[in-house]
């Protein structure tokens, strides 16, 4: 029997890229197509490359604009054109545009209209620069792309800033109060109703109208705490609706699974008390938590991971999820049939 795909893609060797970066790389992102790569450094830099059969081609170029460590960068859904937001120490973050040709995208440019307030290099334009924050910027994440354009920011000033792009070429800012003593992490929720692909997407009245799509991010901060927040459309603001404990310490990274059409929904945290959380809820029901069990080599002497837990990231399909550890390597978790997971691989770099 062949083997499927998701055995050919754990059995892969890594790629080296060599970025040319002067310092050390916190983030790389791959566009929605796979076709060009995003890196960001403490050198204060972004660096993007084509990426030709799995590997980067060229030189690729540097955008400048940072004023410190850059530590997250993220893609937006390609409906909106070749756009790149990244986060910085400096407090700010910045929205980026390719101009150029060949970006690999076919989505109209969303964003023409406002124009461009900084140059970047080559093909790349700085459209947006958002500074309301009075400390590093940690997490960015990008809305669902039913929601428009959308990004959220977390800070360590215990705000997530909200951004959003309207037609007339402006940008609307609602600051989230999260979590006091600092916020590291967000994530958006997939749009899509939990159970669309059992029930359709409806809301069940009986005109059969399509349900609004979800408005909803969680947050996650030094207070050990996860918040998960609503739009309001009553009170034309952001309400916390959900508060999820668990670790007993700084939660570093969170991030939801995305939604396939299943019942079930999924939020996954990783915590400098060396542990990861996945959390499941069937419907409306409450949010249930496993923690993960290394396991083998990724265990230290008391169960956890040996190290602090830095960033989680599902598979597109939402059944593997991949563990990044201050001990330099990615373990890789599959859900089994009986709901728990298991740890199937490790990347070393």
């Amino acid at each position: 029997m062949a083997p499927s795909s998701n055995a050919q893609a754990l059995s892969e060797a890594p790629r080296p890229v060599e970025t040319m970066h002067e310092d050390m790389i916190h983030d790389a992102q791959l566009d929605y197509y796979g076709r060009k790569l995003a890196t960001c450094s403490s050198d204060r830099t972004v660096k993007v490359f084509d990426v030709v059969d799995g590997n980067a081609s060229g030189q690729g170029e540097t955008l400048r604009g940072h004023e410190g460590p850059v530590w997250q960068v993220a893609w937006a859904h390609p409906k909106f054109g070749p756009i790149l937001a990244s986060a910085s120490y400096d407090g700010k973050v910045i929205i980026w545009k390719d101009n150029g040709s060949g970006s690999g995208t076919t989505g109209t440019n969303t964003y023409g209209s406002y124009g461009s307030t900084g140059a970047g290099s080559g093909g790349w334009t700085k459209i947006k620069e958002h500074g309301m924050h009075s400390a590093s910027v940690n997490s960015i994440a990008w809305a669902p792309h039913e929601l428009g354009s959308v990004l959220a920011c977390a800070s360590s000033d215990g705000n997530v800033s909200v951004l959003t792009f309207n037609n007339d070429g402006t940008w609307a800012v609602d600051m989230v109060a999260a979590h006091p003593i600092g916020c590291n992490a967000v994530s958006w929720q997939p749009a899509t109703q939990p159970g669309s692909l059992l029930t359709g997407q409806t809301a069940g009245d009986a005109n059969g109208a399509q349900s609004s799509p979800i408005r909803r991010f969680a947050s996650a901060g030094c207070d050990n705490v996860i918040k998960i927040w609503e739009l309001s459309q009553e009170q034309n603001r952001w309400i916390e609706v959900e508060q999820l404990t668990g670790h007993t310490d700084w939660i570093r990274d969170v991030c939801f699974s995305p939604n396939i059409g299943l019942p079930r929904s999924y939020l996954a945290s990783a915590s400098q008390d060396r542990t990861v959380l996945v959390w499941t809820k069937d419907g409306s029901g409450p949010w249930t938590k496993t923690k993960l069990s290394p396991g083998g080599t990724a265990a230290g002497d008391d169960g956890k991971f040996k190290d602090t837990v830095w960033r989680t990231s599902f598979s597109l399909s939402g059944n593997v999820l991949a563990v990044s550890c201050g001990d330099g390597k990615v373990y890789l978790f599959k859900e089994g049939i009986k709901g728990g997971w298991d740890c199937v691989s490790e990347l070393a770099a």
